[in-house]
């Protein structure tokens, strides 16, 4: 029967059965999908370390500093407020976690499609450039507000009388005075933060994973390897954009006024504080982010497997 098909039909029926070396692409709306659920689980697991990073960031060394380290943070936080204290901001971290994770790993997964060569593989150049637009698309669409909201919240709970009462009406307060630019306060530092965190991420991710898989695109990786790999791209992130993260954490903060940008922001913390005050907060931090990028690559993973299986889109 072979012997009567033309040219063109060769060819259709090529594309129709790919090679068994070629790597089997994932659809944005999988992507979409698996990022969200991985994203509020994540959060939900690491948010008492991201609350302990933000407090130590905004103690200026301005003012005489109100927390020895670490550990006196969780401590004065657990006596002043309980266990709970630590989850102050949840709300706001919780409501954005969920599409900031599915913008990340939707956008990732669209322009890694495109990018891809014949076998549908990505090394890792083009994973730096897909993870530094996925990291853009998250910090405009969903991480600045997020962000800046979170940062006040934390930042009222400092002061003597707290005004916020809950997550809809600190919303409320904050644009009814600010207006909706009140929610976007550090938006040039989020971008690079945020640009510059999933292109490091993605890029670690996707060698160590074309590093594991070698030769064969359908290796199955275990859930423990992936972690491993997760937390190794997250360590990466942290000692690469630190200094960022404090930027955009003091221009989030209900400080922010004393700054005229982004720049001027840093460059006051240069001359006041030193260079080191641009690593605060990097330990409990390391912490958080390597367990957070561990466990959304974990869940995701686990979750698209699951979706390849009832949501067919071949």
């Amino acid at each position: 029967m072979s012997d009567h098909l033309g040219p063109r039909s060769c060819r259709l029926l090529t594309a129709a059965a790919p090679a068994s070396g070629q790597a089997k692409l994932t659809h944005p709306g999988k992507a979409i999908l698996a990022g969200g659920i991985a994203g509020g689980i994540e959060i939900c697991i690491t948010f008492p370390t991201e609350y302990v990073k933000t407090q130590l960031q905004l103690d200026e060394k301005a003012n005489p500093p109100r927390y020895k380290g670490i550990g006196d943070c969780v401590k004065q936080t657990v006596q002043g407020h309980g266990i709970k204290g630590l989850y102050r901001g949840l709300s706001s971290l919780l409501y954005g976690s969920i599409p900031k994770a599915a913008v990340r790993f939707g956008m990732f997964e669209f322009l890694s499609n495109q990018m891809r060569d014949a076998q549908g593989r990505l090394d890792s150049k083009r994973s730096l450039i897909c993870g530094l637009g996925a990291g853009v698309a998250e910090a405009v669409v969903v991480v600045c507000p997020m962000e800046t909201i979170k940062v006040k919240f934390i930042h009222d709970q400092c002061s003597a009388k707290p005004k916020f009462r809950g997550f809809f009406h600190g919303v409320r307060e904050i644009i009814r005075e600010q207006g909706l630019r009140g929610t976007y306060q550090g938006l040039t530092a989020t971008v690079l933060k945020q640009g510059s965190n999933q292109a490091i991420r993605f890029f670690v991710m996707t060698t160590l994973r074309n590093w594991y898989k070698g030769d064969d695109p359908h290796k199955v990786m275990n859930p423990l390897v992936t972690g491993i790999f997760g937390a190794t791209a997250g360590a990466a992130s942290v000692f690469g954009n630190t200094p960022l993260d404090v930027v955009k954490t003091r221009m989030q903060g209900l400080e922010a006024h004393k700054y005229k940008n982004t720049w001027d922001c840093a460059y006051q913390i240069m001359r006041y504080e030193g260079p080191r005050a641009f690593y605060k907060g990097t330990v409990p931090r390391l912490g958080r982010v390597c367990l957070d990028v561990a466990i959304v690559f974990i869940i995701y993973d686990e979750v698209v497997k699951i979706l390849n299986k009832v949501w067919k889109t071949d």
